[in-house]
């Protein structure tokens, strides 16, 4: 017959529960606390990691962009530059995210990955123009892409310099600021992917800053696609990113619409 477990009450808990099973053998316990699994996507490790990297980003490239600025002007401070644009907008794409709507607060937010192939190869190439046209060849870039009607835009010391920088950063600034504005305004309604099911809560944002513009993070982001380029002085990747922005957020309005019209008649 087997002894029944019994504690000795006056001893102190013991660290381990040992429990005799009939067969006599007693299994090993184990001390390892069991914790529950993070949600990987929402990992504040991860999230802070990347934080700190598009800090770095931004302010190394800054600095280099300052000291390229300083007499003898370098016209490669247009590269940093850009890196610059970048680290601030996918900041601001994550921090307003947490902001406004946490629960969409994942490592997604940053919109550093999965932004398909085109994002990728147009950014790859506004670098490679801007260093085409001011280091590799700068005296054969017109000539080569038939441009020389524009050799004062093109060229460091003239004229329009200022002002194309000029209207490059005005749309920049007002592209970000109409998008960030719209994520704000937007808060919990607002996602950076088409849903294609109604989530509870979420409803038609008709107000503010969308009583004007049916789509403004999509205006906002467009604009500031063609003020990187401007400001870059990419003419071939200016051309480029109008036409390839203006297709995608075509397409993605045309699907976004079907969709929240056949939300709504389900509602």
């Amino acid at each position: 017959m087997d002894t029944p477990l019994s504690y000795d009450v006056d001893a102190s808990p013991p660290q381990h529960s040992r429990i005799q099973h009939g067969n006599g053998h007693v299994p090993e316990a184990t001390d390892t606390p069991i914790t529950p699994v993070a949600d990987s996507k929402k990992s504040p490790s991860a999230i802070s990691l990347r934080a700190f990297l598009l800090g770095t980003a931004f302010g190394v490239s800054l600095a280099l962009t300052v000291v390229q600025l300083q007499p003898p002007l370098n016209p490669l401070w247009r590269a940093p530059c850009f890196l610059v644009i970048l680290s601030t907008f996918h900041f601001l794409e994550f921090y307003i995210t947490a902001r406004y709507n946490p629960p969409a607060a994942t490592l997604g937010a940053f919109l550093l990955a999965g932004n398909g192939y085109a994002y990728n190869v147009a950014h790859t190439l506004a670098f490679l123009e801007c260093i085409l046209r001011n280091y590799v060849a700068p005296r054969y870039y017109a000539e080569w892409l038939l441009l020389q009607p524009f050799n004062g835009f093109l060229s460091v010391g003239g004229g329009a310099r200022v002002a194309w920088l000029t209207l490059g950063l005005i749309m920049l600034l007002g592209g970000q600021g109409i998008r960030t504005l719209a994520m704000a305004q937007a808060g919990t309604n607002f996602n950076h992917l088409v849903q294609s099911r109604k989530k509870e809560g979420h409803v038609l944002v008709t107000n503010g800053i969308y009583g004007w513009l049916r789509h403004p993070s999509y205006f906002g982001f467009f604009w500031w696609g063609l003020g990187t380029q401007l400001i870059m002085g990419n003419l071939v990747c200016l051309v480029g990113y109008a036409v390839v922005l203006w297709r995608f957020f075509r397409l993605r309005i045309q699907s976004k619409s079907l969709l929240m019209t056949h939300l709504l008649d389900r509602c």
